[in-house]
């Protein structure tokens, strides 16, 4: 079910590209989401990767997005105990949300997958990636494409891709 915030239709938010590698060991939760909907792990990422997800708010740890719009068939429990920390970076499902760890901490979301970006940095400018009202966009790279935008990263190259809500990409 959906709440009212999905149906607002925000003409000038920004969208950000993430690049994830889901599954493996930095995902070691896709196959109990795929398990859970009688879904192969390639229709979770292809649910997971084709919205828009909107940022509610940021949350529970500096630079944390809860995302809103997770499509039903991909909705699961929490986990009955959580895991004592998962990687920055890590992408999870909790309940009918999805986001993303900005740092190593305790989790009891479904984790299915990781980013090398980087979303929260006290030596930015502005140390939050996001911010409320903006969206994300997931899009699935394979593990020497995680590689290659860790090395850009680390040099201080890597360009994330954005747009603007509503314009053709």
């Amino acid at each position: 079910m959906y709440s009212a915030a999905d149906k607002v239709e925000r003409e000038k938010g920004i969208v950000y590209e993430i690049p994830v590698y889901y599954g493996g060991q930095t995902g070691p939760d896709l196959p109990f989401v795929a398990s859970y909907h009688h879904l192969s792990e390639e229709e979770v990422i292809s649910l997971h990767t084709s919205k828009e997800y909107l940022i509610y708010m940021m949350g529970f740890v500096p630079g944390f997005p809860y995302l809103g719009g997770l499509p039903p068939s991909l909705a699961v429990p929490r986990l009955e105990h959580p895991r004592p920390s998962v990687k920055a970076g890590a992408v999870g499902i909790g309940g009918n949300q999805t986001g993303i760890y900005p740092a190593e901490v305790p989790s009891g979301w479904r984790i299915i997958g990781i980013t090398p970006v980087s979303l929260f940095d006290v030596n930015r400018p502005s140390p939050f990636l996001f911010s409320a009202g903006n969206y994300i966009k997931f899009h699935s790279i394979d593990l020497q494409e995680y590689e290659r935008i860790q090395h850009l990263i680390a040099n201080k190259t890597y360009e994330l891709k954005t747009y603007k809500k509503g314009e053709d990409v």
